[in-house]
């Protein structure tokens, strides 16, 4: 039995995550569902918006499926990848039929380190003139998230990986990440390399994001640059992600709790559905992902059943019922 903590948490995060669930058993997996609150309402309800039971059923945990958190999102989901040590957080950005995406051939990921950068605990402070915020840089957590972004590549086909720094400015902490990322190279030699500045990269993204296979960047880029892609392809409600630890995983929708359609069920519920075929194939469970995949494909393709950020009128359990029938 696999046992899989699920954290719905806010917003539309318990819509979509619901909806997943209900896809995931026609697939007659062999899962065992543990549930835990965490967000803005069990704050509310609890005084912490990560009680110390949720953790435990999530550190415990094969996998963990999470939705989305609202304004206590860095006391979550940021706090979640760093007790479980998910050191990599990987984003996709592919293009699906009836998206709108701008182009219709983009297939690349972001590889994105997860524990430190400006995103740290207790990284800002309050001063006399206004405020500071601390950016950590380590060459442990940096060539443990270039040399996985590496490996992806190799082990996905992947003939490419790309470097997004800014150590024309940040001489010292980007400086460090470009050395190491060129060190690592080294061990790669069938695999080509190159380097950008993250504001170049901004702009490549938009004009010839083709290009790109595996890109690795630092916390805080590969957070912006993420959000980027997903324009490319047609929304946040596409863009699943995963966050990858040496002991364990969970997968999450890249988008918000997006209250101003919370309660309303017409949440795109892709992403959430993406993220869980990223965690089936995290559990060697390839061949039920990949038949997820074909399904979430075909109701793309055929356009009825679509939520209203796609152009359709589908409410999420609509869209998520015409995927299962394709199962």
């Amino acid at each position: 039995m696999v046992k899989i903590a699920v954290i719905p948490g806010d917003g539309i995060g318990k819509e979509v995550v619901s909806a997943t669930i209900d896809v995931l058993d026609t697939l007659n997996l062999n899962f065992e569902y543990e549930y835990g609150e965490a967000g803005d309402e069990c704050k509310e309800k609890t005084g912490e918006a990560l009680p110390k039971e949720t953790l435990e059923i999530a550190k415990n945990s094969d996998a963990c499926l999470f939705g989305a958190a609202g304004e206590t999102a860095a006391d979550v989901i940021v706090r979640l990848r760093q007790e479980m040590k998910l050191f990599a957080n990987l984003r996709p950005i592919k293009s699906y039929p009836n998206t709108n995406a701008l182009f219709d051939n983009l297939d690349f990921m972001i590889v994105r380190e997860n524990t430190e950068g400006l995103y740290i605990a207790d990284s800002e402070e309050y001063t006399d003139e206004g405020a500071i915020a601390k950016r950590i840089i380590t060459r442990e957590a940096e060539e443990k998230i270039i040399n996985y972004a590496f490996d992806y590549a190799k082990n996905n086909g992947k003939s490419k990986v790309t470097g997004v720094h800014k150590a024309n400015v940040l001489k010292k902490t980007d400086g460090l990440f470009k050395k190491i990322f060129y060190e690592i190279a080294e061990k790669y030699p069938s695999i080509d390399t190159e380097d950008f500045y993250v504001d170049a990269t901004a702009m490549y993204l938009i004009t010839r994001p083709q290009e790109f296979e595996v890109i690795v960047t630092t916390n805080l880029f590969g957070d912006i640059l993420s959000d980027e892609g997903a324009g490319l392809v047609g929304g946040l409600g596409l863009i699943p992600s995963a966050n990858i630890g040496e002991n364990g995983a969970l997968f999450e929708p890249v988008h918000g709790s997006a209250p101003d359609i919370a309660g309303k069920g017409i949440a795109n519920p892709t992403a959430m559905l993406l993220s869980a075929e990223m965690m089936l194939r995290y559990l060697g469970e390839n061949e039920k992902a990949d038949k997820l995949d074909k399904a979430i494909i075909t109701v793309l393709s055929e356009g009825t059943y679509l939520t209203g950020d796609l152009g359709g009128s589908s409410t999420t359990k609509e869209m998520a019922e015409a995927i299962k029938k394709n199962l």
